[in-house]
């Protein structure tokens, strides 16, 4: 069997965890710009739709049009996520399970063999062990053997 145990854990040093405190950093910073370039975005629109020069039908549509463009999308990535669903149940089904198949039948396998060397082999070893062992004592006893 081969020892993959250093392939999926890499050894944690100083370096990659500043290496990850950086990358944190910098999704916080990138999350934090645009939720203020969002609510910028926001208070300038409400700015805008308050000026009594503002035609209010004409974002409406352009409002409605966006909306029905976002469907669109959002009806594409259920497609794409359908798929994948899919896809996973297809693995799962013709390649996960006649792995876990052949997994119970190398245990229950290797159950019986555990069973037989048990029986055959163990099981008399520790009996002339106890004989042994008996006769060891029979003999310090008689004194035909020291201790």
């Amino acid at each position: 069997m081969a020892d993959y145990s250093n392939e999926t854990t890499p050894p944690v040093t100083a370096a990659t965890e500043a290496e990850a405190l950086r990358q944190q950093r910098r999704i916080v910073i990138t999350i934090s710009v645009a939720g203020i370039v969002f609510i910028a975005f926001l208070v300038a629109a409400v700015w805008f739709l308050l000026q009594p020069t503002t035609k209010t039908e004409i974002i409406r549509d352009i409002f409605i049009i966006f909306v029905a463009l976002e469907s669109l999308v959002i009806g594409a990535a259920l497609i794409v996520l359908i798929i994948q669903i899919a896809s996973l149940i297809n693995l799962l089904q013709n390649e996960v399970r006649p792995i876990l198949s052949a997994t119970n039948e190398t245990v229950n396998t290797l159950r019986g063999t555990t069973e037989f060397l048990s029986e055959n082999l163990v099981e008399p070893v520790i009996k002339l062990n106890s004989y042994l062992a008996g006769l060891q004592k029979l003999l310090e006893i008689v004194g035909l053997k020291k201790r």
